[in-house]
């Protein structure tokens, strides 16, 4: 794995379409103690255009990215129902090195600045 999730501050949360199936909802319902109607209407919305129609988590503003998925904590830069987290997160980043990661690397190198975090 060339990467290290704990060095970085949640960029993958801050993707603006992290789609969530029946199975996500109902992993965290239980998370939470809430029914998977609950957890649909409170932590998910449907994103809908011409080609796509897709649920999705909801999100709030943030200070590093514009915004972030509701469920990530913004002050430890940290899922906070990692356990529970939708299969999607699972799988990021789709293979064994995350661009993002690397990219944040190289930054943080050439500023010779360990927590560098580029700005928009």
């Amino acid at each position: 794995m060339s990467f290290d999730c704990g060095k970085c501050p949640g960029y993958c949360c801050s993707h603006g379409r992290i789609a969530v199936t029946d199975n996500d909802l109902r992993r965290l319902a239980l998370h939470f103690g809430i029914s998977e109607r609950a957890a649909r209407r409170r932590l998910t919305y449907v994103y809908k255009t011409k080609d796509v129609e897709e649920r999705i988590l909801r999100h709030h503003k943030d200070s590093i990215y514009q915004s972030v998925c509701r469920l990530f904590d913004r002050e430890t830069r940290r899922c906070t129902v990692y356990a529970a987290r939708p299969n999607v997160c699972r799988k990021y980043p789709y293979g064994n090195s995350c661009g993002y990661y690397s990219f944040l690397k190289f930054e943080r190198t050439f500023h010779d600045e360990e927590d560098f975090i580029p700005s928009a």
